[in-house]
């Protein structure tokens, strides 16, 4: 049964790609239409003036044929009957000259002595009467023409194409030159018909024939000139995917050569210039690694000794001189703005380098909100609307910095309170921080999580570096969220912070993919 699945499901997958490669908008398709309608109009206008040709060729060469017999029988038979002839001469005569070798139907209406009107047929054809010839050609019989010398006879031969129950008839009629006697001729064309179908039917198949020896041209055709275009989709699609050491195969002189010879020299260039700004980007990372780790043996040391001046500032005894007081003080505060800045700047590189990695370990969210706020002393400012007892596996240091970054951001640039609320949506936890201020302008929207960015560009020496909201949001990523940040309608700005509550498989994957 699963077989039968298995094969069922990959008729239809191929049946579906072939329709996907015939679609109405595919070159193959238009491709094969094209020649189809162009071979069709070519074979459909050659059939019909080769069947007009032949059916003309046909029935005047069966016409002349006819009628040149019937004009020598009336001159031959009709002509030697009596001016004032019999109705068994005309039988006679009929019969007579119904045996030519054409073996047409022939009728004969003459006046008897008495000045009736006498008429007698061959006996074939249903018995041909006068009835059936057209009254058109009758009239055109039996009207005498002025002798003279362009026209050397009284009366013409006539004939006329007729149609009976689908079979077509020649008629023919004329007088003899001393206008006595009057013949028709009634001649059978259906084996001239049968011939002209089974040619009508002969062109129509090798129409037909035409029309798909041209759809099989297309196709090779098309075949030919998309196997290069469809290479060089796969090619840019597979350079679109990072693969930038793909290059097509070039053969021939032709336009689709030189168009792969041009993709190839830009997926060339391409690389080159990749390479190098990997490289520039990679020493810019290794600058910045290698000057934070630097910076971090003289900074502690400072840093002891900032310590040592602020306890000296808090001492009440008074030792320090009021007029270096607030140079001191100013040393404290940028010394430890320097050290913060080294701190982000050494995790950007780490996360710039893929070296970032998550310590999982099951956390209760409200109480892992507490202890950020609590160890920051920003409990009488913050106001904390979270239930105990929701978990997750995340990684408690990379939480606390994202909640201290949003939490302090929020006390910073928006107003008290700051209201920070807690829920669970499907397989996430949901954190929103909410402030009570201006809110964020809609042009610094976009910006808020680039790097180094601040809203005032007029404050360049405001007390953040620029850096804290990008990490924050580069430690919701490396836990598979995301952070958004968004004007409320009651006024202030809000972060919400969506977690997964297991972060374990994504890491898993992260791990897989770094490793293949």
């Amino acid at each position: 049964m699963t077989q039968a699945q298995g094969g069922v499901r990959g008729w239809a997958a191929a049946r579906k790609g072939h329709l996907s490669r015939l679609r109405f908008t595919s070159l193959r398709l238009r491709l094969v239409v094209v020649f189809g309608l162009v071979a069709l109009t070519a074979a459909v206008s050659a059939s019909g003036i080769a069947y007009w040709l032949n059916r003309e060729a046909v029935l005047t060469r069966t016409q002349d044929a006819v009628l040149r017999d019937f004009q020598q029988e009336m001159q031959n038979r009709a002509g030697l009957l009596r001016a004032h002839p019999e109705q068994y001469e005309l039988q006679r005569t009929a019969r007579e000259m119904a045996t030519s070798s054409q073996r047409f139907s022939v009728l004969l209406v003459a006046q008897n002595a008495a000045g009736e009107d006498v008429s007698a047929n061959s006996g074939a054809l249903n018995g041909f009467s006068l009835e059936d010839v057209p009254k058109s050609l009758r009239t055109a019989v039996g009207e005498e023409q002025k002798v003279d010398s362009n026209n050397k006879y009284a009366y013409h031969l006539y004939w006329q194409r007729v149609v009976e129950d689908g079979t077509p008839y020649l008629v023919a009629g004329t007088k003899v030159i001393n206008g006595g006697t009057t013949g028709y001729m009634l001649k059978s064309l259906e084996p001239e018909a049968k011939d002209l179908n089974s040619l009508a039917w002969s062109l129509g198949i090798a129409t037909g024939l035409a029309l798909i020896g041209s759809a099989l041209l297309a196709q090779a055709a098309a075949t030919t000139v998309l196997k290069p275009v469809h290479r060089l989709g796969v090619a840019a699609r597979r350079l679109g995917e990072g693969k930038l050491d793909t290059r097509l195969r070039v053969s021939g002189t032709d336009e689709l050569a030189d168009l792969s010879r041009t993709f190839n020299d830009a997926a060339e260039a391409l690389e080159k210039r990749v390479d190098d700004m990997a490289a520039r980007d990679e020493a810019s990372r290794r600058f910045v690694a290698d000057m934070s780790h630097e910076l971090r043996t003289p900074l502690t040391a400072i840093t002891a000794v900032t310590e040592i001046l602020e306890e000296e500032l808090e001492a009440e005894s008074g030792s320090m001189d009021p007029m270096i007081e607030p140079a001191v003080r100013l040393v404290v505060s940028e010394t430890r703005r320097l050290n913060d800045l080294v701190e982000n700047l050494m995790e950007v590189t780490r996360f710039d380098a893929g070296t970032a990695r998550l310590v999982l370990d099951d956390v209760d969210v409200a109480d892992q909100i507490t202890a950020c706020i609590d160890a920051r002393a920003w409990l009488d400012a913050v106001d904390l609307d979270a239930e105990r007892g929701i978990h997750a596996r995340l990684d408690p240091r990379r939480l606390d910095v994202i909640l201290a970054n949003l939490i302090g951001n929020a006390l910073k640039h928006g107003g008290s309170p700051v209201r920070v609320a807690v829920r669970t949506a499907d397989d996430s936890v949901v954190i929103e921080v909410r402030d009570h201020g201006p809110g964020i302008p809609e042009d610094v929207l976009p910006h808020v999580f680039d790097r180094f960015y601040k809203a005032s560009a007029s404050r360049p020496r405001s007390e953040g570096s620029g850096l804290g909201l990008s990490i924050a949001l580069e430690n919701a990523h490396i836990h598979g969220g995301e952070i958004t940040a968004a004007n409320s309608p009651e006024g202030g700005a809000v972060f919400t912070l969506r977690l997964p509550r297991d972060a374990s498989e994504l890491a898993q994957e992260g791990e897989e993919k770094k490793s293949s």
